[in-house]
Parts: C-alpha cells; structure tokens; sequence
C-alpha cells in the first residue's frame, strides 16, 4: 500500500497544472518500484485503443509502466458478412496481436458491439475490474463521440471514477475527430514521435477493420495536428477529468 500511496502522489505531484505534458518525469521511473505505474485504457472495440491512445500507452510500456487494456466488446457487429460469433474470434486474435505489438495486457469486459449497455450491473462489472487493476491513471473514450458503444465506454468509466476509493487520474481521448469525436478541446497533449510507428503496427493488426480507411477517417491527419500543437513531429491529444467529488456532482 505503500508503494501505491507513492504512486499516487508522484502521477499528481507530475501532472499539476500541465496534466500530460510532464510525460518526461512521468516516463523517468525505470527501476523505481514506488514510481511506476499501473495505466488501464478503455475502448468501445478492439481498435479503439490502438488508434486513440495508442502511441501514448507505447509509451507506458516503454517507461516500465504496467498497461492494461479494456475491450468493452469483442467487436462481434464490425465484419460484414459474419456472425457475431466469427467477428468476435477474428477480433478477439486481432486484439491479442495488438496487445502484444504495444506490450499490453488485454481484458475483454463482455458486451456485445451494437448493444452496449449503460446500468447500474455494468457499472459494477467495469468497478470491479478497475478496482483489481487498482489504476493510477485511465484512459477512454470522449463521451460526446457519434458511437453509442464508445458513448457508453465512456460514461461506464465516467461512473467508476467517481465511485472509485482509490482515486485515479481520468483522461479522454479521441478517435476519428469531426466524425465520431466531436467538441474535442484538448487540455493535454503527448509526443508520440517514438511511439508512431509502433502505434501503426498495432493499428494494422486490425486487419478486418480496414487499417488504411482507420488512418484515412482523420488519425493521420489528427497525430499530424496534435504534433504541430504541440511542437513535434507527432502527438495524441486528451481531454483530462478535473473536479472534486461530492456525491454524484463533478466537473469537467
């Protein structure tokens, strides 16, 4: 616990006022158990966290820090032509794959794509996976998104932050900005110049998902621009969750 304390302490100490930005201290703690961090990420589909985050959380595993990522679904809606059982197999291993390419653990939390579900049995399901993840910091999706399933992600997330006993640092992150993220004002940004190709493999382990149609959608032209933002050649962009909990009232 008191490892975890430290934890804790050092990710808030890091990220005051410039959030993201202290990804340098962030990814200096090589060797020092009390500093690395458990990092959980949660997407709609498998691909979601690949293409919204997934320059960053390479950056994680690189640093020494401990990743998590969770699958809402197994994607059983997104292949033309197959069951759902046949889509949740071919994306499940593509899952896999990913996790492998970004040093990851995957988790596949059981909602079926297409009919995700928002109520009070699932928001105990996510709790009780973060809480045996026990997060430092988490990442999911923005939940002014067009996809129901990345809008109930999100708000399942939403919901174990504020209920969760050990807090932990929430970020939001965007995936195909102007067409499914939509008001997206980030307040933290992260170079991913080292990470990009990495991020790109993992992308295209998806190969059922059309890989050059996800980068076409805007997340070329949306590493490009956070990069530019942000005085690098690439970057990834969040919103971060700011706010005291009081019952059920927060802020972003």
């Amino acid at each position: 616990m008191k490892n975890a304390s430290s934890r804790r302490r050092f990710v808030k100490n890091a990220a005051a006022g410039i959030g993201m930005l202290a990804m340098p201290s962030l990814l200096s703690a090589q060797g020092d158990p009390a500093r690395l961090l458990k990092v959980v990420c949660v997407g709609g589909h498998p691909d979601d966290p690949e293409s919204g985050c997934g320059g960053t959380l390479a950056r994680f595993t690189a640093a020494g820090h401990d990743v998590t990522i969770v699958y809402l679904t197994r994607g059983e809606a997104g292949i033309p032509g197959k069951s759902h059982g046949e889509s949740a197999d071919i994306r499940t291993r593509e899952s896999i794959e990913a996790c492998k390419i970004l040093h990851t653990k995957p988790i596949f939390a059981g909602q079926i794509d297409g009919d995700t579900i928002m109520n009070n049995e699932w928001v105990l399901k996510l709790q009780g996976i973060l809480d045996e993840e026990k997060p430092d910091i988490v990442f999911t999706h923005w939940p002014v998104d067009s996809h129901k399933d990345h809008q109930i992600a999100s708000l399942l997330t939403i919901q174990c932050w504020i209920r969760a006993k050990d807090k932990f640092d929430l970020y939001f992150f965007e995936v195909c900005t102007g067409e499914q993220t939509m008001i997206f004002k980030p307040t933290d940004y992260v170079d991913i110049t080292e990470t990009q190709e990495q991020k790109r493999k993992a992308v295209y382990c998806h190969l059922s998902q059309d890989p050059p149609g996800i980068y076409q959608c805007g997340h070329a032209a949306m590493e490009e621009f956070r990069g530019r933002e942000l005085g690098v050649k690439a970057g990834e962009a969040f919103v971060r969750m700011t706010g005291m909990n009081k019952g059920n009232h927060f802020t972003y």
